[in-house]
Parts: C-alpha cells; sequence; structure tokens
C-alpha cells in the first residue's frame, strides 16, 4: 500500500526529532567523556562544543583511582547495592505473595493502604527519628532497611504474580509445597523478567542514592560513592584528590578532575544497561495492564 505524502512527511519530521533527542541526551555524556581526558589548561581556555579531546593527559583518572576516598566510596556502595538489592527482593517478593493471593482476608483494604504511602509521607523529621530510635545512624544499613520495599516495585511484582495461573499453586499444594516453596519454587522462576526489573530498579536506585547517606552517615569513611561525587562537584572539594600531582597545576587539574569522578561513577550503571534495557518496557507494560 502506497504511503501518502502527508505520511511520509511526518515519518521524516518525527525521525529528525527523534535524532535530534537523541543528539541532545548523548551529547552531555560524550562532553564529559572528551573533557575528562583533555589537557587541562586547553580545557580551561576552550569555550563551545566539545567534539575531540583537546590534547590528551590521564592525570585526572590517576588522580581519582589513587584517591582512598573513590575506592572506599565504590567499596560502600557496591555493599549497599548488593546487600540492599537481596534484602529489596526479598521483602518485595513476599509482600506481592502475600497480597496477590485471592484467600487473604482484607487483601485489597491492605493494598489500599500501601498505595496511600505513594502519595503522603510522614515527612523527614518522622523519617530521621524512626532511624535514629532504631540505632542505625551512622550505619550502612540506615541506607538499606528504611528503603525495604518501593511501592510502586511492590505494585509491579504483584501484577505480575496474579498473572500465574492458579492452578499451578494448587496442583503445588496438593504435593506438600509450602507457600515458601510456591514462592521460591514456582512464582519467581516465572517471574524472572519482572525479577530483572526489580533488580534493575532497585541497583540504580541505590547506586544514585545520596540524600539518605548526607542525612543520615557522619563518619567519612562510610560515604558511598555517589556523596563522595557531590562533594567534589558541589562543594568544590578536589583539594585531597590532587595529593600527588606535581606536574600539573592544581588549579587546572580540577576542571578535569570532575568529569573523571563523573565517568568513574557512571560507568558501572551504563554498562549495564544496554543489556538489561529490553526488561524496562516489559516493566512498565506489566504495571499498566492491572493494577
Amino acid at each position: 500500500m502506497k504511503e501518502s505524502a502527508g505520511r511520509r512527511i511526518f515519518l521524516l519530521a518525527n525521525g529528525f526529532m527523534l535524532i535530534l533527542l537523541s543528539l541532545m541526551t548523548v551529547y552531555p555524556l560524550l562532553y564529559v567523556a572528551l573533557a575528562s581526558i583533555s589537557e587541562p589548561a586547553e580545557l580551561l581556555s576552550h569555550r563551545g562544543l566539545l567534539m575531540r579531546p583537546l590534547g590528551f593527559s590521564m592525570e585526572a583518572y590517576r588522580s581519582v583511582l589513587n584517591n582512598d576516598m573513590i575506592i572506599s566510596g565504590y567499596g560502600n556502595t557496591l555493599f549497599i547495592v548488593v546487600a540492599g538489592v537481596l534484602i529489596n527482593l526479598l521483602m518485595t517478593s513476599l509482600g506481592a505473595y502475600f497480597l496477590s493471593r485471592k484467600g487473604v482476608l482484607w487483601r485489597d483494604s491492605i493494598m489500599m493502604l500501601i498505595v496511600f504511602t505513594m502519595f503522603f509521607g510522614g515527612g523527614l523529621v518522622p523519617f530521621y527519628l524512626t532511624v535514629k530510635n532504631l540505632h542505625l545512624t551512622n550505619t550502612l544499613w540506615a541506607l538499606i532497611f528504611p528503603t525495604a520495599v518501593s511501592t510502586f516495585n511492590l505494585i509491579i511484582m504483584r501484577t505480575s504474580f496474579l498473572g500465574i495461573p492458579d492452578e499451578l499453586e494448587e496442583s503445588a499444594k496438593l504435593d506438600g509445597a509450602t507457600h515458601l516453596t510456591i514462592l521460591f519454587r514456582i512464582f519467581i522462576p516465572l517471574s524472572m523478567p519482572v525479577v530483572a526489573v526489580m533488580i534493575l530498579y532497585y541497583g540504580v536506585g541505590h547506586w544514585n542514592a545520596w540524600f539518605h547517606a548526607m542525612i543520615f552517615i557522619q563518619n567519612r569513611e562510610l560515604y558511598p560513592l555517589q556523596l563522595v561525587l557531590r562533594e567534589i562537584l558541589v562543594q568544590n572539594n578536589t583539594e585531597t584528590m590532587m595529593i600527588g600531582s606535581d606536574s600539573y597545576d592544581k588549579g587546572l587539574l580540577s576542571e578535569t578532575l570532575k568529569y573523571a569522578v563523573i565517568m568513574v561513577a557512571t560507568l558501572p550503571v551504563l554498562a549495564l544497561y544496554p543489556f538489561l534495557q529490553k526488561y524496562f518496557v516489559k516493566g512498565v507494560m506489566i504495571g499498566a495492564v492491572k493494577g
């Protein structure tokens, strides 16, 4: 069937807009990558778009990777991500299984109360006092336990569990399976795409989190990577990262140092996204079809 002239114009305009939006999205990251390997003096004097490295220098990366705060920040963040995601998956799957069973008393009422928390919160002060009374302040667990379950992710996983046929659960019970056996041997294996979505949502959330760390963590040795990054970029504190970099003026090196820190902090997530991004689409569709 031959396309009309109006349709062809629409497709061309649509394609042009998508390409333009893609360039607008990619260029800031490209700028940061090119700036991080540029000569500090040339970068400081440069104005306008940056389409290639201005010289070549890895001094900023050497300063970043030799800094103890970056190394400890990476270690703390990896612990938070791994332990946090495991606890998130366990708590979310248990809650989703409970709320997806038809025989649960007041199931819909409980679900409405949980959804209510998406619209109204207790505020920062009660939240801080709760964490303090649990003696979690100045520990990494303060960044894990208070956010053990996300209501949005709980709804997605519950919707997935609702789509599993009841006959599978009934046949498992006839064979003597307990609820935990049904959950971990039937429901979760059948919902692995949704589990992948949960890993991505929770993992990226933990990786990028800094606000709770700023509130609850006072010991600098417990700073996660994003809080170290915030200290460098927002507070412009790069002095401790330039020790031993005598070959460059420290005022100049601080410019490329900021870009190098951004690259080091974002590369792990960027490397993970291309392999698992398709699960985001499925997760969004699951949450949109049924509730």
